[in-house]
């Protein structure tokens, strides 16, 4: 039995769960680039699969509307993959686990792939549906977009004839996206030295010496556009704090610091690996206490553990760095910007800049640190990336930018944004919320790719996107396909 079987729309889920069967984090995506390839091939649909993977395809209208203009509907293939710590689940080869819960549809201890997964469903279960009226349907299905919308930024659209779009990848029934932020990944690379450990430690045979694995960890994490301004801790940051008043209780040598997976996912868990002859207990007890005081409205479950890797220090299995090094990495982490810079002086209650330290890891001979640094401003996002720059030139390193995605503006006249609210109100009885976000869409690029596009972006209400506890609900499914069958049946 299929483990959503039962629900509705039933093509829907069952498009589905059929493509959360196919690992699809991003830049793994050919397998379900190929799965829908074979979609239009059964289908007979014209379609193109280019090099990145990306997937255009064209749906010949109902019959008697061929000559209507083409609506385009869009969303990304690919999706974030967060495993819940302590379990053993290899994201890009095992499918996901679907399971039910109530009204909500969720993966066990993964994240479920919904951001955007429900978009490609609903666009696979629309043209599978001979009962459905609609005009000519172009749909886009892009690649990489968790990773600075790479493949929005790479495909060739010059094939599309629409100029009405609809993407599928907000997280909020009844809201209209009809603007957004832009953004760029910040890579951040800073140069270390690593010392012989006979000059970090008292004695070559001291036996006083333990390895020990400081972890923070029990955090909430979320989304770094649309959960950015919810006051969460960021476990990276943490990390640089614990590793900075530590400082102050204990020598110590440092070994490795890694956190997080994905620079628009704040990260929930980071570690440290140190080399200490002193008993850290009691410090780690006092700032966990610190933490959880600060963070208790927003994030009560923080944790500061500490854990021995074992009974006594082999100098052949680890090398730390000098004492220089150890500075630099602690001051970066420690006086790098990281959340909501600025709030949007002519929206309340919007952010207008932030960014986030997602990836943390200390190689053998640098330190790497990825944020996503979002504006509507694009000075403002430019001033950002100068503070990242000064701070790293300072140390010695370089920062350099990937991904880079234009704000989408506000278009003043459009016709799908008003055909929509009408739909919504006759359908719903109440007004949609029409807004800006501070998450980033793929609107902006494909906007600067086909000329005149009038675009909004729709999606079902889903919690806790890019975490492990990612839910997707079952009735607003329901209620935003109908929308969408509504709004093709326009004429």
């Amino acid at each position: 039995m299929r483990a959503l079987e039962g629900l509705q729309p039933e093509k829907v889920f069952y498009y589905f769960e059929e493509i959360s069967k196919i690992p699809r984090g991003s830049y793994h995506e050919k397998a379900i680039s190929d799965y829908l390839v074979e979609y239009a091939k059964q289908h007979d649909f014209t379609y193109c699969q280019d090099k990145l993977y990306n997937i255009v395809m064209q749906v010949p209208a109902s019959s008697g509307r061929e000559n209507e203009d083409p609506v385009i509907l869009q969303g990304h293939m690919d999706m974030v993959c967060e495993v819940r710590p302590g379990v053993d689940i290899d994201m890009e080869k095992e499918p996901l686990q679907l399971l039910v819960d109530g009204d909500y549809v969720c993966a066990k201890d993964t994240t479920l792939g919904g951001d955007d997964g429900i978009a490609v469903a609903y666009m696979l279960a629309i043209a599978d549906d001979e009962s459905v009226s609609h005009p000519p349907l172009e749909f886009i299905i892009t690649v990489s977009e968790e990773v600075g919308m790479e493949g929005a930024n790479g495909i060739d659209l010059s094939m599309l004839n629409g100029h009405k779009m609809l993407n599928v990848d907000s997280e909020d029934e009844g809201v209209f996206t009809t603007s957004c932020a832009g953004g760029v990944s910040a890579h951040v690379t800073i140069p270390v030295t690593r010392s012989d450990v006979s000059e970090l430690i008292k004695g070559e045979d001291d036996k006083s010496y333990r390895l020990k694995r400081i972890i923070i960890s029990g955090l909430k994490g979320g989304h770094s556009g649309t959960e950015i301004d919810k006051g969460r801790a960021n476990s990276n940051k943490l990390l640089g704090r614990v590793l900075s008043e530590l400082s102050g209780e204990a020598d110590y040598a440092l070994a490795e610091v890694s956190g997080g997976k994905k620079d628009n996912a704040i990260p929930i868990r980071s570690e440290a690996v140190i080399l200490t002859n002193e008993d850290i207990s009691d410090f780690l007890l006092r700032i966990n206490k610190v933490l959880k005081n600060e963070y208790i409205s927003c994030d009560p479950d923080i944790e500061v553990t500490v854990e021995d890797i074992n009974d006594s220090y082999n100098k052949s299995e680890i090398s730390f760095l000098s004492a220089d090094s150890k500075d630099k990495v602690i001051a970066y982490l420690c006086c790098v910007p990281n959340g909501v810079q600025n709030m949007s002086m002519s929206v309340p209650g919007l952010v207008e800049t932030s960014l986030n330290l997602g990836i943390l890891k200390l190689f053998k001979d640098h330190l790497f640190a990825q944020h996503a640094v979002r504006s509507s401003v694009t000075t403002r996002k430019e001033y950002v990336v100068k503070q990242l720059e000064t701070l790293a030139y300072t140390l010695g390193g370089k920062v350099e930018c990937k991904g880079e995605y234009p704000a989408w503006e506000y278009r003043e006249d459009s016709k799908v944004r008003e055909t929509a609210v009408k739909l919504f109100e006759e359908m719903y009885g109440k007004k949609p919320v029409v807004e800006g976000i501070h998450a980033g869409l793929e609107c902006g690029l494909l906007s600067a790719k086909i000329p005149n596009l009038d675009c909004i972006s729709i999606g079902p209400d889903m919690n806790d996107i890019h975490t492990y506890n990612e839910r997707l609900s079952i009735s607003s499914t329901k209620r935003v396909y109908e929308f969408l069958l509504r709004f093709l049946e326009e004429k």
